[in-house]
């Protein structure tokens, strides 16, 4: 991702000057990066913010920078994403919903650096295996259904992935978004395959950081 810059360079007072149409659009951007930690220009009803912030994107860094956070902007899949700077700011996740996480951005980088793909999406049959077969070779460790749910639903909330629940639950639909590869960082596969096996010799329970803004409770499905 890249960061954005197509406004000159503004200043705390070029803030205060902002006209009310523009604080508004200020105002209900840092709400919504606070709140869920992106923007996507390609959900309904977000186009229009993201394209102000887009195009004002000096003065989304600036207010944005005041809270702790660092924005960017990816033109290609018209999102903003911004990254916790502070400690306090930092999600704190259960074991289990990391090693989730993991397992989603291993799919998400094999099918973009192996096959080129633009779009990628799993079923929860798919991921189950997925768990099992990288992460969890011990079926006992794996999330219940109930708690599945609390997982991808946290992760929808910071729109990590777009999810279409089904019944039976295994057909259930999980679209993997690039913020992800921003909120949990890898250099290589190689990287992914230390933290991994890190996280499969600690005990289930253990809180982990990740870099999204935090939040004061679990959203149900």
């Amino acid at each position: 991702m890249i960061s954005d810059s197509t406004t000159p360079t503004s200043s705390i007072a070029t803030l205060l000057r902002l006209s009310d149409i523009d604080r508004l659009r200020l105002s209900e951007a840092l709400q919504e990066l606070v709140a869920h930690g992106s923007i996507l220009g390609l959900e309904p009803g977000q186009g229009e913010l993201y394209d102000w912030c887009r195009q004002n994107s000096d003065w989304l860094r600036e207010a944005a920078a005041m809270v702790g956070l660092t924005t960017y902007i990816e033109h290609e899949s018209r999102l903003v994403q911004a990254i916790p700077q502070k400690p306090s700011l930092v999600l704190r996740l259960k074991q289990d919903a990391t090693i989730v996480l993991l397992a989603m951005w291993y799919e998400f980088d094999t099918q973009v650096r192996e096959y080129g793909a633009t779009q990628v999406s799993l079923t929860i049959l798919q991921l189950n295996q997925l768990l099992r077969e990288k992460l969890l070779p011990d079926l006992k460790s794996q999330p219940s259904v109930g708690r599945l749910r609390e997982i991808l639903a946290q992760a929808r909330r910071f729109k990590l992935v777009r999810v279409e629940f089904a019944e039976p639950f295994e057909n259930s639909r999980i679209e993997i978004l690039p913020t992800l590869r921003k909120v949990i960082q890898f250099n290589d596969i190689q990287e992914w395959t230390r933290t991994a096996e890190l996280h499969r010799s600690q005990a289930t329970g253990d809180e982990v950081a990740i870099s999204s803004p935090d939040e004061d409770g679990d959203e149900k499905p």
